[in-house]
């Protein structure tokens, strides 16, 4: 996991190498962050985490953007006072070819269904 920078801005992402297929499975089985996964894709870009309104508290938000970075699913970083999300597409694309299209194919289907 690539250790924060001196100044405690910057935090831990695990290196390509380091996504486990086990820890990207956890973190898109949960419909909150899976929504918040499918909304990055839809924009195709960064986002700061107040674009995003779910429904649950401030910390329970934090938790969900934490599995995600810390699965190698997103990348955080801070640019002024905002944190930015990033999807790491072409990361998990080359780890796993296919499997985070076919995962947001499957929740656009399913969210058809509703």
């Amino acid at each position: 996991m690539t250790p924060p920078a001196a100044h405690g801005r910057d935090l831990p992402h695990p290196a390509r190498e380091e996504i486990r297929l086990e820890a990207v499975l956890h973190a898109l089985s949960d419909p909150m962050r899976l929504r918040i996964v499918r909304e990055l894709a839809a924009e195709g870009r960064e986002l700061s985490c107040s674009d995003f309104v779910l429904p649950v508290t401030k910390s329970t938000t934090t938790h969900h953007f934490r599995v995600l970075r810390e699965s190698g699913v997103v990348r955080q970083v801070y640019r002024g006072t905002a944190k930015l999300n990033g999807l790491r597409a072409d990361d998990l694309d080359a780890l796993f070819p296919g499997l985070l299209g076919r995962v947001l194919e499957a929740a656009d289907r399913q969210a058809g269904r509703v």
